[in-house]
C-alpha cells in the first residue's frame, strides 16, 4: 500500500509538471536540448553560476566599445564551455537585459549535409535556463524562399545554434528567436536579401562560429589571426577561398555581406584557443567573439527625443509653449553629441494616418539637430501639397521623423534588373533624370509593395511619365533608414 500512494504521488506530481510546463505546448513541438550536460552544465543552477563565472572573468578584459554607437551583431563561438565559454562570454560587455525582443541566429551544419539553410518549425527551444518562443519570421523565410526549408535531422543534433542560446538568455533574459542552420550554398546575396528586410532596432543578428580547427598552437594563433584580419577588414572573397579557418565561414560571409551594405563597423572583444583555456596545445581550436556596431545609428530614447524636438519647433512656431519642466528635460536631452552627426533628415506629418506633409533633405550637409528643426517647420507649414498647419490639426498630428543613410548609386542593365535589385521595404529610392528628381522613403513601401508600382508613383511624383523607369536610363540612388514616431 505504501508503495501504491507513493507511485500515485509521484504519477499525479508529474502529471501536474507536464500540465504546466512549455506554456502548454506537446512536448513533441518543443526541441529539447541536446547538448546539456555535454557542452554545458545540465542543471539550471550550474549552468547559471558557470555563465556568471565566465562573464565575471571576462569583465577583466580591456575592450574599447565605440560611444554612440549601437550594437547590431556578433559572432560567437560554439565549443563546450570550458573550452569557448570564456571568449563567448565577452558578450556580456554590449549585452544587457531586454535589449533585443528578437534574435536571429545563423550557425553552420556539422552532422547532416544539405544545401543552402535549415530552419526549425517547433514552437519553441528549450535550455535548461528556460523556453525561447520562434519569431513569426521563421515562418516568413519558409514561405520565402525555396533556400530555407525544415529539414529534421539537424534539429535532432546539431550544436552550433544550441550552445550560444544560454549565453543569450543570461545576458538578454526575454526574447524570440529565428534559428537558421546554413549547409554549402553559393547563394550568400540571396540569402542576405532574404534575411536582410527582417532586421530592424529590436533585432540582435548572432552568427555562431569557431575558428581554425586542431593546428598546432602557435600555427592556429597566426592562421586566426589572419582569419580575423579578413573579418575585420571586409575581404569576403579571400575568406571564401580559405582552408580550415571557420567551421561558420558562410554564416559569417552573409553576416559581412550585410554589415557592408549598412556600414556596420566589427570590432575584436576577444580571440582565444583551446589552448588557453583546457586543452592540449598540439591540437586547439580557435575562438573569437566580434561585435558589429551600426556606424550612424541611433537607439529608440534618442529618436523619441528628436520627434519630441520635431513637436516642439511647431509648438514654438504656433505660438504654443511646451511645459517648462518638459521643455527642460528635452533641452538637456539634446546636449547629447550624437546629435551633431551630420545627416539627411526628413520630418513627416499625419492625421489619422492620412499624410499632411513631408519634408526632408537628402544630403548631409548640416547636424540632425538643425535638419530636424528646419524639416519640421518645412513639413508643417511649406509642403507645397497643403496649406499651413493649423492650431486646431496641431492637436490631432503624429509626427515622424526619418534618418537617412548616405544615399549610393544603383548599377542597373536594364528595367528587369532594376526591378531585381531594389530591396522591399529596406532601401528608399531617389530618381533623378536631367532637373527631374523625386525620392521615396523605404516606410512607402508598405502601401506600394510591389516594385512596378513603386517605380511608377515615383516617376509620376518626379514629373515623369510613369513608365519611364522601363523606358530609359534614369540615375538611380537608394538609402536607408531609421524611422521614430511618436503620437
Amino acid at each position: 500500500m505504501y508503495y501504491l500512494k507513493s507511485f500515485l504521488i509521484i504519477f499525479f506530481a508529474s502529471l501536474l509538471v507536464s500540465l504546466f510546463t512549455f506554456e502548454s505546448f506537446p512536448s513533441e513541438n518543443i526541441r529539447m536540448p541536446v547538448c546539456a550536460g555535454k557542452f554545458y552544465p545540465a542543471t539550471q543552477s550550474e549552468l547559471k553560476q558557470t555563465i556568471d563565472t565566465l562573464t565575471q572573468k571576462a569583465k577583466q578584459t580591456t575592450v574599447k566599445i565605440p560611444s554612440n554607437k549601437e550594437l547590431k551583431a556578433i559572432i560567437l563561438p560554439h565549443a563546450g564551455y570550458i573550452y569557448s565559454g570564456f571568449t563567448a562570454a565577452h558578450a556580456s560587455n554590449v549585452l544587457s537585459e531586454k535589449q533585443f525582443n528578437k534574435v536571429i541566429l545563423l550557425g553552420p551544419d556539422h552532422r547532416v549535409g544539405f544545401r543552402n539553410c535549415a530552419i526549425s518549425n517547433v514552437k519553441g527551444y528549450q535550455t535548461p535556463l528556460g523556453l525561447i518562443m520562434l519569431h513569426e519570421d521563421t515562418k516568413i523565410l519558409l514561405k520565402k524562399s525555396n533556400l530555407f526549408q525544415y529539414i529534421q535531422p539537424f534539429d535532432e543534433v546539431e550544436h552550433s545554434l544550441e550552445v550560444i542560446l544560454p549565453f543569450l538568455q543570461y545576458y538578454l533574459k526575454d526574447f524570440e528567436l529565428v534559428p537558421i542552420v546554413m549547409g554549402r550554398t553559393s547563394e550568400i546575396n540571396t540569402i542576405a536579401d532574404a534575411i536582410e528586410p527582417l532586421l530592424d532596432l529590436d533585432t540582435l543578428l548572432v552568427v555562431s562560429s569557431d575558428l581554425s580547427h586542431f593546428l598546432p598552437y602557435s600555427k592556429a594563433v597566426a592562421r586566426d589571426k589572419e582569419t580575423i584580419d579578413i573579418i575585420l577588414n571586409f575581404k569576403p572573397e579571400e575568406l571564401k577561398k580559405r582552408e580550415n579557418c571557420a567551421c561558420g565561414k558562410i554564416p559569417i560571409l552573409i553576416l559581412m555581406e550585410i554589415a557592408r551594405r549598412h556600414e556596420w563597423q566589427p570590432v575584436l572583444l576577444n580571440y582565444s584557443n583551446s589552448g588557453d583555456t583546457a586543452g592540449d596545445c598540439s591540437k586547439v581550436v580557435g575562438y573569437a567573439a566580434i561585435a558589429y556596431f551600426s556606424k550612424t545609428s541611433l537607439n529608440k530614447k534618442q529618436g523619441a527625443i528628436l520627434v519630441k524636438l520635431a513637436r516642439k519647433t511647431i509648438m514654438e512656431k504656433l505660438g504654443l509653449n511646451m511645459k517648462s519642466d518638459k521643455a527642460r528635460q528635452l533641452s538637456d536631452a539634446l546636449k547629447n553629441s550624437c546629435f551633431n552627426e551630420r545627416r539627411g533628415t526628413f520630418v513627416t506629418l499625419k492625421i489619422d494616418g492620412r499624410l499632411r506633409g513631408c519634408i526632408g533633405s537628402l544630403t548631409s550637409n548640416e547636424s540632425i539637430l538643425t535638419g530636424i528643426r528646419r524639416n519640421a517647420l518645412n513639413a508643417a507649414f511649406r509642403d507645397p501639397r497643403f496649406p499651413p498647419l493649423t492650431t486646431d490639426e496641431f492637436e490631432h498630428v503624429d509626427i515622424e521623423i526619418s534618418i537617412l543613410t548616405k544615399p549610393k548609386p544603383l548599377e542597373y542593365t536594364d528595367y528587369s534588373d532594376l526591378l531585381s535589385k531594389l530591396r522591399v521595404n529596406v532601401d528608399g529610392v531617389i530618381i533623378r533624370k536631367r532637373r527631374a528628381g523625386a525620392t521615396f522613403l523605404p516606410q512607402v513601401w508598405k502601401q506600394l509593395p510591389e516594385p512596378e508600382k513603386f517605380l511608377s508613383r515615383l516617376c509620376a511624383k518626379a514629373g515623369l511619365s510613369a513608365d519611364s523607369w522601363k523606358n530609359t536610363k534614369l540615375e538611380v540612388l537608394t538609402y536607408q533608414v531609421q524611422y521614430f514616431g511618436l503620437n
